[in-house]
């Protein structure tokens, strides 16, 4: 197990209607003057969006809307001209990760005075700034977001989606699984495929422990399980609470504490993201198991041996184990009806495949941090294996 430190200071506040007692304060006690970000308006179809003004009444709030999925850096420029221009002295997020993720770039770029595209490009920047506190109220059950410092922000005028990290987690995060009844069933399956892809890109590191990976196990069977069952049955308050408490613990740094994480498909991902805007989570549930069939060897076959007895609880040789749970893993996700092929997601040729293939071993250090080093040429290759289920039982 590796040398590591581990500190969140987020105060979590899980469970059912908290927010007419605990919000007013959690944000007041930060000041006067908030920055209210959402995204295209559904908190206020939903209702959310009053009870948030209400319980705010006395305070002196400025929005920010439309933050769009996949967010853009535009609308963090936007922000930072608001946050700068009425001195604000707390960002409250309500939405998604993408929201949440627009918010904490926002509040940083208070104290920044250039482009804050800069403060993405370059993240140490915003270690030497100050960043605004931030609350926020998660409606949907995906990124991790709302108990870490990372952040994602895309420029479709580069074609870039490039992560971000500040000095600071949260404040306060309200996790209030009834706010995610009425997220789509496409966005429900994103969000699972993105935990299922969080706990992926941790545990096959090549600094993977016992601690660490029994939870991971234990979250894996929780998203597997109950993903079907939020599709199935929206209103399932046990169902929505496992996958709300499921993404945010993993990612909230506990689980890859003593590991490298040298993660490979979330940077391949980002590159399709960039250049198509597709949905992230769907993204990551097309090449998920071809990165697993690529890197699948004498050497790393232990692990997938483990990872499908003790996350799919099959049984057999070493070797039949570790295939039949690649297989389990696109069976998975093909029953969460999302598309499992580049051309489901309108990407039918391979114009930007080079292009991409180098951006993401660049960015990801994919040639040499990752759990398996991959080359450009590799990657290509596993863009044009996504383009069909050849070699996947149908």
């Amino acid at each position: 197990m590796n040398n590591f430190k581990f500190q969140n200071k987020t105060s979590i506040r899980f469970g059912k209607d908290r927010l007419q007692t605990e919000l007013h304060d959690a944000v007041a006690q930060f000041g006067n003057k908030v920055l209210l970000v959402f995204g295209s308006g559904s908190i206020k179809k939903s209702g959310l969006y009053d009870r948030v003004i209400d319980a705010l009444s006395d305070l002196d709030i400025v929005e920010l809307s439309n933050i769009a999925p996949n967010p853009k850096i535009s609308s963090v420029r936007q922000g930072q001209k608001l946050v700068k221009q009425h001195d604000i002295d707390v960002v409250l997020a309500v939405g998604g990760g993408s929201v949440i993720d627009a918010a904490k770039v926002i509040a940083s770029s208070k104290f920044y005075e250039a482009d804050p595209w800069d403060l993405v490009t370059n993240p140490a920047k915003r270690q030497t700034i100050e960043q605004l506190p931030l609350v926020d109220i998660l409606t949907l059950s995906a990124t991790g977001t709302e108990m870490n410092a990372g952040s994602v922000i895309s420029n479709p005028e580069t074609n870039q989606k490039l992560g971000t990290y500040g000095p600071k987690t949260p404040a306060v995060s309200f996790l209030d699984p009834q706010l995610t009844y009425s997220v789509s069933k496409w966005q429900t399956a994103a969000g699972a495929i993105d935990i299922f892809s969080h706990l992926t890109e941790q545990y096959f590191d090549n600094g993977a422990n016992d601690v660490t990976s029994g939870m991971m196990e234990g979250l894996y069977r929780a998203v597997i399980k109950n993903a079907p069952i939020a599709l199935a049955e929206p209103d399932n308050y046990d169902a929505r609470a496992t996958l709300m408490w499921t993404a945010t613990m993993a990612l909230n740094g506990l689980v890859n504490v003593g590991n490298q994480n040298g993660w490979t498909v979330h940077p391949i991902e980002h590159e399709l993201s960039a250049y198509y805007d597709i949905t992230h989570g769907v993204g990551l549930g097309i090449m998920t198991p071809r990165w697993m069939k690529r890197v699948l060897s004498a050497e790393t076959l232990p692990r997938f041996a483990q990872f499908g007895r003790n996350v799919w609880e099959l049984t057999g040789t070493d070797m039949v184990v570790a295939e039949r749970a690649i297989q389990a893993t696109f069976d998975w996700i093909k029953s969460l009806e999302v598309p499992t092929t580049l051309p489901g997601v309108d990407i039918n040729d391979d114009t930007h495949f080079q292009g991409m293939a180098e951006s993401a071993v660049t960015v990801g250090q994919l040639n040499n941090a990752a759990y398996v080093p991959l080359q450009v040429d590799d990657v290509v290759q596993l863009f044009k294996e996504a383009m069909t289920n050849h070699g996947f039982v149908k």
